[in-house]
């Protein structure tokens, strides 16, 4: 990564960029975590499962629905001027969140202004990696696509962590709340002030397309997007795939909105929500623990086993983790349930990563991925709705906890049955594919767009 700066590093183009990208995803991600603490951790709110689950709607839909489409528009703006105005924007739009969780609290206003700046974010992940081609060429592109968006990821951690911290060590109440979003308008507006140094056209596009033309590329987006899923149907491998991450994605969205409920209000006190943040960040550490086991695990046995099968073996892990909720949680009981659904989770991800980049014609990869994109989130939003509707304010269900190792099982008994190999007339070689076990998932538009983002 260091020698890997240091070839970049004297192209002025790529610095700036870069200091974009780190203000701009760590302001990203120090906004989230006040989002959280607010929507999850403060005194007056998320304590039922229909506000924790209205919350994560709030935090996942702009994933879902602007993703796809954010590279068309990019065709059409000025990417200088949608770093520049973007970032402004969403500091303007934290301010005015932070005054009103000041005045008012939390109401309305407060989500859908967290929904329009969370949706203005996927655009200036798209405009920082269309960018990057107009400051680097040659080899050191390649480079530099595989070094900003793990340091912009890592930035994004950054602001997470100080958020999480400034919520463990600052008295839970507006003030807190409304500071951690003020500090988050700062790091965007130095994001801006950093792009507005560039003249207007540099960053491109060199021709932008007028309004018919904007129309034709949605509508080709939007047919492009079908022909991706006739494609992956076809060849039922990278379908399979993608079905099975909808599914397991579902059913661990629903456990980790319970996991926020039982660390609200059943492991700490209700009306404490300091306590109740520190129990979950205990949560998320147990999680973090077992998606490294995942890492280390997965080149391990995969290859083995082949892919499909380590799926199937995961949800068979998910399903026990679901098991050890059924008596009455301790807070060890919860670590560990934590910690063996992170592993089977993260090993999940990664072998159905794996099946989709082998299995997908480089000509649909990106289409593919974009379908990965939607679903992905999507089955988070879908299993916020069902938090809402089938668990209690405490979040532990003993019924409902057997009816996801179930799900996990029967997901696991269908994925099984299902066909391991693309047909052999569809079959042979397809350029570019990756055969390799990756622990990332990178997202693009069927434009050639990439939005930079790599998710772990």
């Amino acid at each position: 990564m260091l020698g890997d700066l240091r070839a970049l590093w004297p192209l002025a183009g790529f610095r700036r960029l870069l200091g974009v990208r780190l203000a701009s995803q760590s302001g990203d991600g120090l906004f989230q975590i006040g989002l959280a603490t607010l929507f999850f951790f403060s005194p007056e709110t998320a304590s039922t499962a229909t506000g924790v689950a209205a919350a994560f709607a709030v935090l996942l839909l702009p994933f879902t629905v602007v993703g796809p489409w954010a590279g068309v528009l990019l065709d059409r703006w000025r990417r200088r001027q949608v770093l520049v105005v973007g970032n402004l924007v969403r500091a303007a739009l934290a301010l005015v969140v932070a005054g009103l969780v000041l005045t008012v609290g939390v109401g309305p206003a407060v989500y859908v202004l967290a929904l329009v700046c969370l949706s203005v974010n996927r655009f200036l992940l798209a405009a920082l990696s269309t960018a990057l081609p107009r400051l680097v060429d040659g080899p050191l592109l390649l480079t530099a696509n595989a070094v900003t968006p793990t340091l912009g990821t890592a930035a994004s951690g950054v602001g997470a962590g100080l958020g999480l911290l400034v919520g463990l060590l600052v008295p839970a109440g507006a003030p807190r709340d409304a500071g951690t979003l003020v500090a988050a308008a700062l790091l965007m507006a130095v994001a801006s002030l950093v792009a507005a140094g560039w003249d207007r056209e540099a960053l491109g596009p060199d021709r932008r397309a007028d309004a018919r033309a904007l129309a034709t590329a949605l509508r080709t987006l939007g047919r492009g997007l079908g022909e991706g899923v006739g494609t992956l149907v076809a060849r039922r491998t990278p379908a399979a795939a993608l079905g099975v991450m909808a599914w397991h994605r579902f059913l661990y969205g629903t456990v980790f909105i319970a996991s926020v409920l039982i660390a609200r209000n059943l492991l700490a006190d209700p009306a404490d929500p300091d306590e109740g943040l520190r129990v979950f960040a205990g949560v998320l550490g147990a999680t973090a623990l077992g998606f490294a086991a995942a890492v280390v695990l997965t080149p391990v046995v995969s290859p083995r086993l082949g892919p499909q099968r380590w799926v199937v073996l995961c949800l068979g892990v998910a399903a026990v983790s679901q098991l050890l909720l059924v008596p009455p949680v301790r807070h060890g009981t919860v670590l560990a349930a934590a910690a063996v659904l992170g592993l089977a989770a993260q090993g999940t991800k990664i072998a159905v990563d794996t099946v989709v980049q082998r299995d997908t014609p480089d000509a649909y990869r990106g289409r593919a991925f974009a379908l990965y994109d939607v679903l992905y989130n999507a089955a988070f939003v879908l299993a916020a709705a069902l938090g809402a509707l089938a668990l209690p304010d405490d979040g532990w269900s003993p019924v409902l906890s057997v009816v996801l190792a179930l799900a996990y099982g029967a997901g696991a008994a269908v994925f099984r049955r299902l066909p391991r190999q693309v047909p052999a007339h569809l079959a042979g070689p397809a350029t570019g594919t990756t055969t390799g076990t990756t622990t990332g998932t990178t997202t693009g538009t069927t434009t050639g767009t990439t939005t930079g983002e790599v998710r772990a």
